[in-house]
């Protein structure tokens, strides 16, 4: 059973502060910098949650190679949360290979789920999905999962992995 909050954390980080953190994956390391100053909810949001063990050992439940791989879902199922949603917040930059962004269910249904652009989406994602921080290392893992073989799932797209594909850990640095 996966943990459940009542309601998003309190602003915890400093948005004038540097951000990072290791994403391990069964794949291999991804390292990735939090744009803070962007979106500060969605940074404290997906550091508290790191911090407190949430994504540990959370599949990556839809990869839809050319377009995103996708995880913080804990049920793997694309319909799991922390138990809360909260707001969007407004996007300046484009999706580009390496973005990391929120996945939603509509306009301010934000929680766990995140995914990372695996090619240029500009014209082809609304934006619609907050942009929090991008990859700056390891896109030759984020590459590698891309590359798992899926199959068909409940909504009929060819996204669900065949294999386990893990995020094992996050660790999160702050200067």
């Amino acid at each position: 059973m996966s943990k459940m909050y009542t309601s998003p954390p309190e602003l915890r980080i400093d948005p004038a502060k540097n951000y990072t953190a290791t994403l391990q994956t069964n794949k291999g390391e991804v390292e990735v910098e939090f744009f803070p100053a962007d979106a500060p909810n969605t940074v404290n949001n997906f550091v508290c949650l790191a911090e407190d063990g949430y994504f540990d050992e959370t599949p990556f439940h839809r990869i839809v190679k050319g377009f995103v791989i996708q995880g913080g879902d804990p049920t793997g199922t694309g319909s799991g949360g922390p138990g809360y949603q909260f707001n969007d917040e407004t996007v300046t930059r484009d999706y580009e290979r390496g973005i990391l962004a929120m996945a939603n269910a509509g306009p301010n249904t934000n929680g766990s789920q995140f995914f990372i652009v695996l090619d240029d989406l500009r014209g082809r994602l609304p934006k619609n999905y907050t942009i929090f921080g991008r990859v700056t290392g390891g896109l030759d893992v984020v590459d590698a999962i891309a590359e798992t073989p899926t199959a068909s799932g409940r909504s009929g797209e060819k996204s669900t992995p065949t294999e386990p594909v893990t995020l094992e850990k996050v660790t999160v640095s702050e200067s």
